[in-house]
């Protein structure tokens, strides 16, 4: 268990903005008699995911659907169906960049494209030919 001030430190995250997860419902915790609060460790995990999904653009309403369907035993299908739509505009998103990226590369030189991907990690390098693949 985690008070705010130690959760902070581990996750990186101002105590004031797990206060406001917390107020907002997107975070639990335990208070003592003295009314401190207390999280637990899969605290830790959850502000990771709110830290993914907010790259994603997602509001915090829809992070706080996905963490209850994370946590839930029963899923409401349309809490579900808001997260695939999320995800179809996410992976359009990403395949219009990917064909700017592309068309940008194309005006390229072969030296200066080739520097490029020397430039790029093996790992996203592998994930952009396997979002060239998906993305026809």
């Amino acid at each position: 268990m985690y008070r705010i001030g130690e959760l902070s430190k581990q996750s990186q995250v101002s105590k004031r903005t797990i206060d406001y997860y917390t107020k907002i419902g997107l975070l639990e915790c335990d208070r003592s008699r003295n009314n401190y609060r207390y999280y637990h460790e899969n605290t830790l995990a959850d502000l990771k995911m709110i830290e993914q999904c907010q790259q994603m653009k997602m509001s915090l309403h829809e992070i706080k659907d996905r963490l209850t369907v994370m946590k839930s035993v029963e899923v409401d299908p349309s809490i579900l169906e808001k997260q695939v739509g999320h995800i179809r505009n996410e992976m359009d998103h990403l395949h219009n960049e990917l064909h700017e990226v592309l068309h940008a590369m194309e005006t390229l030189g072969d030296e200066e494209r080739n520097q490029m991907i020397k430039q790029v990690s093996p790992q996203a390098l592998a994930l952009f030919q396997t979002l060239m693949v998906f993305s026809g």
